[in-house]
């Protein structure tokens, strides 16, 4: 079937925020977790694609700290955003070029709506998608299947006619376990051996290959 809708996850797909992420998580750490070692960079980048309280779950299960974490990582976060977050070379020429092909345009992440809007006018695409999906919209995040098959359904599409396209397990998972095609991007922070036991329907290595997809 002809791929009608994309679905786009954010960070590490559309923005290169991953500098910006990596310090938030950082700075909150060194002001909540003080007399310990910092977690390894590692351990933040493995989690992209899932919301805050869930990667500081890993670090404490008191919720009131968790949720003094996550506002102290979007408080840090927020400041300075604007100074830090581009698009990927490339990615917004291919994503108005799908919308100039009159594909069906949705972005899936797991960052509160404002946030994401806030990264999408960055990008000057804040115009371009008919629906954004943040982790506020639903009450399951990534890797469950609730917020690709939201915006689904939303559009008024089908599964079948929708791809979802996206750098980490979490999204190729989400993407897979709603029914819908996956492709994994290349150009963001994770390579191909970390994605390919989870069989993508399409690989990106740059933006321009979102081009196979339509013209197909």
């Amino acid at each position: 079937m002809t791929l009608t809708t994309f679905l786009f996850d954010l960070d590490g797909t559309i923005i290169d925020s991953i500098d910006l992420i990596l310090r938030s998580y950082r700075h909150t750490m060194a002001l909540h977790r003080s007399n310990e070692p910092l977690p390894p960079d590692d351990m933040w980048i493995k989690g992209l694609g899932t919301p805050l309280w869930a990667q500081f779950g890993e670090i404490t299960e008191d919720k009131q700290e968790i949720e003094a974490m996550v506002q102290t990582y979007r408080t840090y976060n927020l400041t300075h955003h604007d100074a830090l977050v581009r698009p990927y070379e490339g990615v917004v020429e291919e994503i108005r070029r799908l919308k100039r092909a009159a594909k069906r345009l949705g972005v899936v992440t797991s960052k509160l709506r404002d946030g994401a809007m806030r990264g999408l006018r960055i990008s000057a695409l804040d115009d371009t998608f008919d629906i954004v999906i943040g982790c506020d919209d639903v009450t399951h995040s990534k890797p469950h299947p609730e917020p690709v098959l939201k915006a689904v359904e939303r559009l008024g599409v089908t599964p079948a006619e929708t791809v979802f396209v996206g750098d980490s397990r979490h999204d190729l998972e989400s993407g897979r376990a709603a029914g819908v095609k996956t492709a994994a991007v290349l150009w963001g922070p994770f390579d191909r051996p970390h994605l390919q036991d989870l069989a993508p329907d399409y690989w990106l290595e740059k933006p321009e290959d979102l081009r196979q997809l339509y013209q197909l």
